[in-house]
């Protein structure tokens, strides 16, 4: 299959590495440094578990065309990136578009793509489960065994499924489909943008923080803080043992994070560049407006969102 991977970064680099392993025809869009790497040295990644490094040759673009067609084009970017994209996905002729990552309004990004098209956009949400950092010439990956990545459409079934399917029929990535993806990416960021918190609180100092036994109740609280939010408006949570561990079982919740930020893994995951200032500010406005319109208090997420350095930067 001929497919586009817009955005170049960690978790779009792996998203394309495992395509070309697919045996798929793949392009990449980068820009930048970025571009001169992938043109010299091709999409080159260490498996930061695995004690290996891949390099894949693929096909560079530094713009989107409206004549350039593709059986499916993934657009791999942080939040508050994806609004610049929106005019030339729209503009251009490929007719399926998967967005992945952190989104707090698909709906709205959805209806602007098929309104602006010319031609019939059909359009799902994905949310790959991988991490890592950029470094000169390469990608750093962390991973499991299995990247997985949880996809679909907005209350309806795909009926481009089986194309999306094809992409990943040689590989040993995960699909899990999802027919709700705006309530399951709301859900998904009221529980990231609280332990996203954690770090900043202590200046990136993660061992510091496991011992700040109010700082990791305050989180906990305010997940399910969110959570209400989400009810209120009408939302199901989703999945439903993430509304359980933040509201059931919150000695098991506050162990799982004590135990994560004394591991290198949770550096990864929960350290203070694991999400962007600009994304953080982004998804908390998102939250902000959320609350507005519930109409109900979350005296813990005002205090972390107040004392947040990122939120001050």
């Amino acid at each position: 299959m001929k497919i586009l991977v817009y955005g170049a970064g960690v978790l779009g680099s792996y998203l394309a590495h495992v395509l070309v392993r697919g045996g798929n025809n793949v392009t990449m869009l980068a820009r930048g440094a970025r571009l001169d790497e992938l043109q010299k040295h091709g999409n080159v990644i260490r498996h930061y578990f695995q004690f290996r490094t891949t390099a894949d040759k693929v096909n560079v673009i530094s713009e989107l065309q409206p004549e350039d067609i593709y059986d499916l084009v993934f657009v791999v970017m942080k939040y508050p990136d994806f609004h610049s994209v929106l005019p030339a996905l729209a503009a251009n002729h490929s007719s399926r578009v998967v967005l992945v990552g952190n989104n707090a309004n698909p709906t709205e990004m959805r209806d602007y793509l098929q309104a602006n098209s010319p031609v019939q956009k059909q359009v799902a949400f994905g949310f790959q489960v991988s991490a890592g950092w950029r470094e000169p010439g390469r990608m750093f990956t962390v991973r499991g065994p299995q990247v997985q990545m949880t996809i679909g459409g907005l209350g309806e079934d795909l009926p481009w499924r089986t194309v999306i399917d094809q992409a990943f029929v040689n590989t040993k990535y995960k699909l899990v489909y999802h027919q709700n993806m705006d309530e399951w990416l709301k859900s998904h960021f009221m529980m990231i943008l609280p332990l996203n918190f954690i770090a900043p609180a202590h200046n990136g100092d993660l061992r510091k923080a496991a011992k700040d036994n109010k700082l990791l109740h305050q989180v906990i609280a305010a997940v399910d803080e969110g959570h209400q939010v989400l009810e209120k408006l009408g939302y199901t949570v989703t999945p439903a043992s993430q509304l359980k561990l933040a509201r059931k079982q919150r000695k098991m919740f506050y162990i799982m994070l004590k135990i994560m930020l004394s591991t290198p893994v949770g550096k990864i995951l929960l350290g203070d560049k694991a999400v962007s200032a600009d994304e953080m500010s982004a998804l908390y406005q998102a939250f902000i407006d959320l609350k507005s319109r519930a109409g109900i208090p979350t005296p813990n997420w005002d205090t972390l969102g107040i004392h947040s350095p990122l939120l001050q930067s």
